[in-house]
């Protein structure tokens, strides 16, 4: 089994914390298959992930990568195998790689933010005063409180992608999922990112899980990378960064 995460450890000890040999993995794949239709994509998929751990999922396009993502998600049942998570679903939180929002809605940032709360807050009820708390945190967390109530539809693409990760952290999750975070936005931007994602592993002790296409890019981004490509997955093992 591929375990993603258990070199934390090393993180861990340097910092004064405990070991990952505390944690159950947040997630766990035993031989699993996926597809649609009873027609296999991706085959033999067993691995582990860990807290704290910032791993890079990369193949090309249509490769499997979103369907692993589902997956895990509980979007997509397995064809084959087991898999078992240790938090619930509501401790997930995903960035999809594009937003399904209506461009001619008017929505500020703040507001596609507040979508993340949706989950605890009943239909036509207003957002109570603790979440427009947990609204304000988490644009300080992505480093963008001054946009929140710029339009939406009116951001860059990188800075999108970062209210749309603070979406993400309104579910106060213990995993983040990202597909193709780090498509179609300029440099400047994935550096933003990256270092968030880095912030989120190391700081807050997250699971971080992304896909990319780009494979010199996640190389140079993750302390693990998952490889997938004609319907075969396998880990190319990277050493952990103790510092962002």
């Amino acid at each position: 089994m591929i375990s993603l995460g258990k070199d934390v450890d090393e993180t861990q000890t340097a910092r004064g914390g405990s070991s990952t040999g505390q944690f159950l993995p947040l997630v766990s794949l035993q031989n699993i298959s996926l597809g649609y239709d009873s027609v296999p994509v991706v085959q033999g998929i067993s691995l582990a992930i860990y807290p704290s751990s910032l791993i890079g999922l990369a193949g090309p396009n249509g490769s499997g990568k979103t369907t692993l993502f589902r997956a895990i998600l509980g979007l997509l049942p397995i064809l084959g195998g087991s898999l078992s998570r240790s938090c619930p679903l509501s401790n997930f939180g995903y960035v999809p790689q594009s937003a399904a929002l209506d461009p001619h809605f008017p929505l500020s940032a703040s507001e596609v933010v507040e979508m993340g709360a949706y989950g605890r807050v009943r239909s036509y009820q207003f957002l109570p005063l603790k979440e427009k708390e947990r609204v304000r945190e988490v644009l300080h967390q992505i480093g963008l409180p001054h946009l929140a109530e710029r339009s939406f539809f009116s951001l860059s693409g990188g800075q999108k992608q970062r209210m749309l990760i603070a979406r993400a952290l309104m579910v106060n999750p213990k995993i983040m999922i990202l597909d193709e975070p780090l498509s179609g936005v300029d440099e400047e931007s994935r550096k933003s990112i990256t270092d968030l994602l880095l912030k989120l592993t190391r700081e807050k002790g997250l699971a971080v899980f992304f896909s990319s296409h780009d494979l010199e890019m996640v190389q140079r981004v993750a302390d693990s990378i998952v490889r997938v490509d004609k319907g075969q997955i396998w880990l190319e093992e990277r050493k952990a960064r103790l510092q962002p």
